[in-house]
């Protein structure tokens, strides 16, 4: 023990001190990686480091602004009307008939190396018709012995345009960009017809090749530009161009990946991405730990020279125009509870923490101003703490399909409504953000969270269902309000009026760590304030997703982070033909109001004003109306970070950060050997203890033997 040159408890092993590697945690693992499928926040940690669409965010400036990332430039908007006529930009959008995004990708950009691409000297691919008695020695990706990669083209960001129609996989913005990429919904059919005939001529295993389909709103125009036919006039189609779902996939690698034998393995695009990003996964175990490593290919972008006042004096200049990647290698490690991730982080063994409800008092003060600060330990530590409203927003949702919160039938629906009013009353998110999140959010009025266009601050922002604008601020209905909706509903003092049983409701949450115990049954407390049974099912994230896919659940806990600055991008979640359940879209609630849908459709085209506010005021006022989610609280995001870790600004819509991030790995060393050095006079002290306390045994066992030799001795005397 007393050999070892670093700290005894640490984790990783000893040949990667003083490496370039950056160390972060994890709590539920990522269902899916395949950028066509994947859109929770656990997974784009993974893929937004991996894919690389045309457009990304400013790292640096705010408000967010768009650069090109794989593009060359920004995109060419053009309009035309029904004879294709091209249109000014500045023509009315009754006028527009479609619009084209024309965008050119630098050339010289390559996939990261990959046994997709591996061919022979005949120029055959390798690994594109595997034999069974081949795969008997493959468990994983890198058991392939040879890889190879290509160029990128126009044609691979086509080919996973195409993929958001595939009838295999479930695309969850296939229904919205139905509406909009021309065609994509009756190329969908055409996939759909064409891969049934494959299945029955050839089975399960037929490779169903999007390269022998056109898609008439995505064409190539040369090998470096394309082109996206938009059915009318769609802005915020910009803000897409940014996300993982548009990055490009080689045709290559589905084909590779579709081979018999692959899947049973895990030998999957959701399990093993292909990108030409900055990183590439190496490894995937994620019951454990997920690394991502530097891909050697990555086409040399550079850190921002510019950005916003201050910055320069933060230190986020330093690095102008050096090229990216910084750091070699990134390992995320899987821990499911809070405490033993914040005593790694403390110990130095991950580099950030954001800071639970049971560290808070740890870790942050407030100022006199109420400003948010490091404690004395923290800063001890050269602990620093950065803060930023989240654009997002955390909720309850109900399942508007349900018999009982949902209702079926006019007069069902209007007591279900009553329901849910009286239960927006009764949960109160002012206690809950105070208790559990430390004050760190802004409970919430609507679904469009601060510092998004539409957002309304002050008495014309709050929800007269559930508050009163009492002394200049919002203050919650008294229950009494809520128990005489629940009467209306039919539940007086929370019994079935028809039946005379308990109402008891149903709440589906992910699997939770002992810590979050304290939240669930404040969340019962609540209910019970009406006298309704609150009943708690847990499950993990996975499985949650299914359940919420499949309608299965009444009440549940979720969350959304925007994908853009744009009201829409909130607004969506509740619109009807965005439903879970038959649609695969993101309204896991299954609302769906005709004026609301209505209005939603006249809105979501139009540039932000005056007349699009009024139309946004009006949905918002039938949400609140009808009360599909509990609105739950906008978070305040608090993050910590060490010393050693640089180049930090706060990014809540850019999420391929990883890239700007900065490790001085002598100083971490350092750091941990101080902070880990081993306690040793507890085992000293025990040792003394213990020699002390074996003296005493030591003398009478000495003092036995002497008397036994001295009484062998005589006997022998008297036997001779």
């Amino acid at each position: 023990m007393c050999a070892c040159s670093g700290p005894w408890n640490n984790p990783y092993p000893e040949s990667d001190t003083g490496k370039n590697i950056l160390y972060g945690a994890f709590a539920e693992r990522p269902k899916h990686l395949d950028p066509v499928q994947s859109y929770s926040s656990n997974e784009i940690l993974i893929t937004a480091q991996i894919y690389e669409p045309p457009l990304q965010y400013h790292y640096l400036k705010r408000p967010y602004e768009l650069i090109p990332a794989s593009a060359a430039k920004m995109p060419i908007v053009e309009y035309f009307d029904e004879k294709g006529t091209r249109l000014p930009d500045n023509a009315r959008d009754e006028q527009i008939a479609y619009t084209i995004y024309e965008i050119s990708i630098m050339p010289g950009i390559r996939f990261q190396p990959h046994p997709a691409f591996a061919k022979d000297q005949q120029g055959e691919f390798l690994y594109h018709r595997l034999p069974e008695k081949e795969l008997a020695d493959i468990h994983k990706l890198g058991d392939f012995p040879h890889t190879d990669s290509r160029e990128l083209t126009a044609e691979d960001y086509v080919f996973q345009i195409k993929r958001l129609a595939h009838p295999r996989l479930h695309s969850p913005i296939f229904g919205l960009m139905s509406d909009y990429i021309a065609g994509l919904k009756e190329y969908a059919e055409t996939l759909r017809a064409a891969d049934e005939a494959q299945l029955k001529e050839q089975g399960r295993d037929a490779y169903l090749d999007l390269n022998n389909y056109p898609l008439a709103g995505a064409e190539t125009v040369d090998r470096y530009t394309y082109r996206v036919k938009i059915n009318g006039k769609y802005p915020q189609f910009k803000y897409w161009l940014a996300m993982p779902f548009f990055a490009p996939i080689p045709w290559e690698a589905e084909r590779f990946y579709n081979q018999k034998g692959l899947a049973e393995k895990n030998i999957n695009l959701d399990w093993y991405p292909l990108g030409t990003g900055p990183y590439m996964l190496t490894e995937n175990d994620p019951n454990r730990v997920m690394v991502l490593e530097k891909n050697p290919n990555f086409h040399g972008e550079t850190y921002p020279s510019e950005g916003m006042p201050g910055d320069g004096q933060a230190g986020l200049l330093g690095d102008a125009g050096a090229p990216l990647p910084f750091i070699d290698k990134v390992i995320y490690s899987r821990e499911r509870e809070s405490i033993p991730r914040w005593n790694k982080f403390l110990q130095g063994y991950y580099d950030a923490s954001n800071i639970g409800s049971d560290s808070f008092d740890q870790a942050v003060q407030l100022t006199g101003q109420g400003e948010a600060t490091v404690t004395e330990a923290m800063q001890e530590q050269g602990i620093r703490l950065e803060t930023a409203v989240a654009t997002s927003t955390n909720y309850m949702g109900f399942n508007m399909l349900d018999p009982v919160v949902g209702g079926v039938g006019k007069q069902g629906r209007e007591a279900a409504r009553k329901l849910r009013q009286a239960i927006s009353i009764a949960v109160d998110y002012e206690e809950y953000v105070s208790i559990f999140a430390n004050g760190r959010g802004v409970p919430a009025q609507g679904p469009i969270a601060p510092g998004i266009a539409g957002h309304r601050e002050g008495k014309e922002g709050i929800n007269p269902v559930v508050y009163d604008w009492v002394d200049g601020r919002p203050r919650r209905k008294p229950i009494e309000a809520a128990r005489k909706l629940l009467a209306e509903a039919g539940y007086p003092d929370g019994m079935d009026a028809k039946t005379g049983a308990p109402l008891v409701l149903y709440f589906d949450v992910t699997t939770r760590g002992t810590e979050d115990k304290s939240s669930l049954d404040w969340m019962r407390k609540q209910f019970r304030k009406l006298n309704i049974q609150l009943v708690v099912r847990n499950t993990d994230y996975n499985r949650f997703q299914d359940k919420i896919r499949k309608g299965n659940a009444q009440i549940f806990e979720w969350g959304w982070n925007a994908d853009y600055p744009d009201p829409e991008n909130f607004l969506f979640l509740l619109y009807g033909p965005q439903r879970k359940v038959g649609n695969e879209g993101e309204n896991a609630a299954n609302y769906s109001n005709p004026e609301y849908n209505r209005l939603f459709d006249r809105m979501k085209n139009m540039e932000n004003g005056p007349k699009r506010q009024q139309i946004i005021d009006r949905m918002i006022t039938i949400l609140r109306h009808d009360s599909p989610w509990l609105w739950g609280y906008h978070p305040k995001e608090y993050g910590l970070y060490h010393a050693w870790y640089g180049n930090i600004k706060a990014n809540r819509l850019s999420n391929n950060n990883v890239k700007y991030f900065r490790i001085d790995a002598g100083m971490r060393e350092q750091k941990r050997s101080e902070w880990n050095k081993p306690v040793l006079w507890p085992a000293i002290a025990g040792l003394i203890v213990l020699v002390a306390s074996m003296i005493p045994a030591v003398v009478v066992y000495r003092r036995r033997e002497r008397g036994a030799g001295i009484t062998s001795t005589t006997t022998e005397i008297h036997m001779s």
